[in-house]
């Protein structure tokens, strides 16, 4: 995982690249202080793909620069029972090195295991009803676990990620918790960047070309000239690319 790498190879920081991380460090220390004053509490949701674990290593830094008295932000992974084999390790990497706590949130078993002895393991590729059914016992209602009590989460959505995300805000107060994209502007080069210049560990799946990293029987690498999000559910139609969301960031 080194300069060399499929994943070195992209880091290309744009011009600005220092005006924006400046930003995203300021959207996040203000999140980070506001509620530590107001005794709130705010969370990371991490794929453990790679602008995740850049959001990871800032609040890490800032963790250490503000050496607040209670540091009110945390990380959950929802470990949906198909994460690929290098989701899993990294997941254990990182509870074991980081100065944040995480939590692991999993499907609720009987549902799960219902919907695959009803429809099959692979019944998310039949239609895409059944897809989104799989997601909401995999994702959506492990994210509703996930969330309860804390006043807003942080993402790694980007508006260059597909234009269902074009017009995604650093700080989205749209709903009753907020959600903080602090990488919003950022390019793809700009997060390899960040992940070679200061060497924070990796999904080494991004090493194989998977720049969007799901669950193991809904992703797939991608290739030259192919968006972010095309190794997710390529089966499904490419008329309407906003259904191609597993339904955690659709609005209320």
């Amino acid at each position: 995982m080194g300069s060399l790498s499929a994943l070195g190879l992209q880091a290309n920081a744009s011009k600005n690249f220092a005006e924006k991380l400046a930003n995203t460090q300021a959207v996040l220390r203000h999140a980070l202080q506001d509620h530590a004053l107001s005794n709130r509490k705010l969370t990371q949701a991490s794929s453990l793909g790679a602008e995740d674990v850049v959001i990871t290593h800032l609040l890490e830094t800032l963790k250490a620069e503000l050496g607040l008295a209670a540091f009110p932000a945390d990380v959950f992974v929802l470990n949906t029972g198909k994460l690929h084999a290098e989701t899993l390790a990294l997941l254990a990497l990182s509870e074991a090195t980081s100065t944040l706590a995480w939590r692991v949130f999993e499907p609720v078993q009987e549902q799960a295991i219902h919907f695959v002895k009803t429809n099959g393991e692979l019944a998310m590729r039949e239609s895409l009803d059944l897809r989104k059914a799989c997601c909401h016992i995999r994702k959506v209602e492990p994210l509703g676990r996930a969330l309860m009590g804390y006043s807003a989460w942080i993402t790694g959505m980007r508006s260059e990620q597909s234009a269902a995300r074009a017009d995604v805000h650093a700080v989205d107060t749209s709903e009753a918790r907020t959600k903080y994209n602090p990488l919003v502007d950022w390019t793809w080069g700009d997060v390899l960047h960040y992940i070679v210049t200061n060497n924070v560990p990796y999904n080494a799946l991004h090493d194989k070309f998977y720049p969007s990293i799901g669950c193991e029987p809904c992703t797939r690498a991608v290739s030259l000239g192919e968006d972010f999000r095309a190794g997710r559910w390529w089966w499904e139609s490419k008329e309407g690319e906003s259904a191609k969301e597993c339904g955690l960031h659709v609005k209320a």
